[in-house]
């Protein structure tokens, strides 16, 4: 398989993408059994050594709700030597004095474009929820800080249906107006197509919100993730979340596969000839070891191809 995928650039796509690698977080959150601290520490250095410069290592969120991550203040000491951003999710004032105590430098919000996610996965309203980000973000960014803001359910809900691409953009202007340097675009459960990306893409930009402070996150639902980010890029996205081996889903909306694999996404970039300084190789062996380790073959085709385990 040496030179492939062959490199054909498209027209007026970006020279380069930063992937937002979500596997140690997002990824490993809703496995049923825990994975030793050890692992996702080790998890964390393949794939920064794979060449990913930023990778979302845990979230300080209370051990009840989600009792993976209840390991946050003992993995972050043994990731001192990663050379790569390690952002955390933060979803109160008490996760950011955690964060904040263990040297954190980025930091990320969680919030919903929908009134039933919402409700679900906050225990408050849209607008409640944007009331208890204001003090966090504040407080982050007065340490100097990093806030990029999550926003769920911007192409779908699965209780609502259809979400309208004013009501996204509301929600996406008040985290911006909050003081979030970046925002992440939700594709929850994964019911977005390319011209609805398009759509609220310029919908956010004739409302305030460039392009450069976007990033996307798309699961695969219905085979749509990776024609989505395409039509992200044309549209001058830079920076797309992805998960190593497609690892994850969202606990809170039972609807929601695995994340965009970030092997399919290098995959794709590499024959486009854009940039991520990934070495695809190593990432897929990484995923490989992952999923050795969680006991079942990576969901990703590109890994399956490469590996030869299909």
């Amino acid at each position: 398989m040496t030179g492939l995928p062959m490199t054909v650039p498209a027209p007026e796509l970006p020279a380069r993408v930063r992937i937002h690698e979500v596997g140690a977080r997002d990824g490993l959150q809703n496995e049923k059994s825990v994975v030793p601290v050890e692992v996702k520490a080790e998890f964390i250095h393949r794939l920064a050594a794979a060449g990913l410069t930023t990778i979302e290592a845990t979230s300080f969120v209370h051990p009840k709700w989600v009792p993976q991550l209840a390991d946050a203040e003992q993995l972050l000491p043994l990731l001192a030597d990663v050379r790569a951003d390690l952002p955390v999710l933060v979803p109160n004032e008490r996760g950011l004095e955690r964060a904040l105590a263990q040297g954190v430098t980025r930091i990320a919000v969680f919030g919903s474009a929908t009134e039933t996610f919402a409700a679900r996965n906050l225990n408050r309203t849209v607008d409640e929820s944007l009331a208890m980000f204001e003090p966090v973000v504040a407080r982050a960014r007065q340490e100097k800080a990093h806030v990029r803001g999550y926003l769920s359910m911007c192409f779908g809900d699965p209780w609502e249906g259809p979400v309208p691409v004013h009501q996204v953009v509301r929600v996406a202007k008040a985290l911006i107006d909050l003081g979030c340097d970046e925002l992440s675009l939700g594709d929850t459960i994964g019911v977005a197509t390319p011209g609805h990306v398009q759509e609220l893409l310029s919908s956010l930009n004739e409302h305030g919100v460039g392009t450069d402070r976007i990033g996307v996150h798309f699961h695969d639902t219905y085979g749509q993730a990776l024609s989505n980010t395409l039509a992200a890029l044309q549209h001058g996205v830079t920076t797309v979340d992805a998960s190593a081996g497609g690892l994850g889903g969202c606990p809170y909306a039972k609807s929601a596969t695995g994340n965009l694999a970030t092997e399919d996404l290098v995959w794709m970039l590499d024959g486009l000839g854009i940039e991520t300084g990934v070495d695809l190789a190593a990432l897929t062996a990484t995923s490989v070891w992952m999923a050795e380790r969680l006991g079942r073959p990576s969901p990703s085709r590109t890994v399956r191809a490469l590996s030869h385990k299909e």
